[in-house]
């Protein structure tokens, strides 16, 4: 079974129920009708992004930060320095934000949504932690030295946590360091030891983790980017510290945020989802790279049950702005792909301004109910089990002028179902044909469009052959 997933941002999401309700919310006092949208829509999980203890480091770089500054007057004009928080990635303590609810309220509300059949889903950053962490000045051996003379020759490399010594920001190799934050050191055991009670921690208060930057902390990356300072990371992290949650709690989920082709190696570490960020890549792009979506949807089986699909997150613009007139294609290719799938908060809605994560004022903007309306089917369409538990063949395409067009089979032994999309401006007619064809009679077919109103032309069956129209931007899944 391939769980749908729903991102919130805990802090804009509360923030804006107090409005509508006219009264301070937290995570204990969650309207009713939100959990019944979770599960009206079939959301499997909720994950709600930012809800530990905020770093007051990170808020006041946040506050003055001219580069981030332009990015957050963009999204909102009128912005204040009540709107600006820490970034949720920049972590002092496991431990829940008062202001959301605090410890108490997170449980409480992780029970509501059990009610209802769906599982919490809360961060873990495996790489860095706050300047102002928990485990500082006591333990800087959980982190990285810098000496005077290296700090010479990059200024900007490393923190002054005590007079004298120096401590390296986090970062990604191909970026800017993280100046917020704090590299944690793999090369010393004892790291390995603090950071597996802290997801120990976390797996008491939740149902699964969503790992941050999980790529970072394998050893072979970790050991291009930092041995010169750290010395030599020998054992990796994810095997044994996934292996002590699920001994706990043997259904816990491990979702991992992944990139440079790293989803398999941190799979076979134990994690159950990797981020596919070449699907979403490939997809995204202008115009649609068919030939690259092509050959990656067809990845051995055992690969592709494990990936988590998304048109949309907090790291990537809205998919409303991102992908265009082929927004609703893309969102029926996506959820109809095997593995987990991603709904980003106001995705639905087709938001079209992304939120800079250390914002916790939104600025409005106007619904698009027929989005809503769409995405409304592909979720009652999902839990097919062609969908939930079938596996996928490519289908070919037989007409002419189908560059821009793919097509994929969804399939159990009784459930069948062909996923079509049109990604070019021009409309487009052509025959598929498959042996599984044969024995279904017209009356069996159902049909989900993506385009607005009703469709012109329904697909028409003969044989092993089904022929079908589509218009520009135009997705179908054809069910039987």
């Amino acid at each position: 079974m391939f769980p749908l997933v729903y991102e919130i941002n805990t802090r804009i999401w509360l923030q804006k129920l107090g409005r509508l309700n006219n009264r301070p919310v937290t995570l204990g006092n969650v309207p009713d009708s939100e959990f019944r949208f979770f599960s009206e829509s079939g959301f499997d999980m909720v994950w709600l992004m930012g809800v530990w203890k905020p770093s007051e480091y990170s808020r006041a770089i946040a506050t003055s930060h001219p580069d981030l500054r332009a990015s957050l007057l963009e999204h909102l004009p009128s912005l204040q320095p009540a709107d600006i928080a820490s970034s949720p990635y920049s972590i002092p303590s496991y431990t829940v934000n008062e202001a959301l609810g605090g410890h108490d309220e997170l449980l409480l509300f992780r029970e509501k949504l059990a009610h209802y059949g769906i599982r919490l889903m809360l961060d873990f950053v495996p790489n860095h932690l706050a300047l102002d962490n928990q485990w500082l000045p006591a333990h800087p051996e959980f982190f990285i030295s810098v000496s005077q003379a290296e700090r010479s020759h990059d200024p900007g490399s490393s923190f002054e946590y005590a007079q004298g010594k120096y401590l390296a920001y986090s970062r990604d190799p191909y970026f800017p360091s993280w100046t917020d934050t704090l590299q944690i050191n793999y090369a010393n055991p004892a790291t390995h030891a603090m950071m597996t009670g802290n997801l120990l921690k976390i797996s008491e208060l939740c149902d699964a983790v969503r790992c941050d930057v999980a790529m970072l902390v394998l050893k072979s990356v970790f050991n291009t980017t930092w041995k010169n300072l750290s010395g030599h990371m020998k054992d990796e992290f994810w095997g044994p510290a996934i292996a002590a949650v699920k001994a706990r709690h043997p259904k816990f989920t491990f979702l991992a945020e992944s990139y440079w082709n790293k989803e398999w190696e941190l799979q076979q570490q134990g994690f159950d989802f990797t981020y596919d960020k070449p699907f979403y890549d490939y997809l995204a792009s202008a115009p649609v790279n068919v030939e690259k979506l092509k050959g990656h949807m067809q990845a051995q089986w055992s690969y592709q049950q494990h990936l988590c699909r998304f048109i949309e997150n907090h790291d990537e613009p809205r998919a409303a702005d991102k992908m265009g007139l082929n927004n609703r294609a893309a969102a029926l290719c996506c959820l109809m792909a095997p593995g987990m799938h991603l709904v980003h908060q106001d995705q639905m809605d087709g938001y079209r301004h992304k939120i800079p994560v250390q914002l916790i004022h939104q600025a409005p903007e106007h619904a698009d109910r027929d989005l809503g309306d769409l995405y409304r089917k592909l979720f009652i369409l999902q839990r097919d089990p062609a969908f939930q538990e079938g596996q996928i063949e490519w289908l070919d395409l037989q007409g002419s002028n189908h560059t821009h067009c793919i097509g994929f089979h969804r399939f159990t032994p009784e459930r069948h179902a062909f996923v079509l999309a049109n990604f070019g401006s021009t409309g487009i007619a052509f025959d598929v044909t498959h042996p599984v064809l044969e024995q279904v009679e017209r009356s069996q077919i159902g049909v989900l469009s993506t385009a607005h109103g009703n469709r012109t032309a329904a697909p028409h069956l003969s044989g092993q052959v089904i022929q079908v129209r589509l218009a520009p931007h135009e997705a179908v899944a054809i069910t039987f």
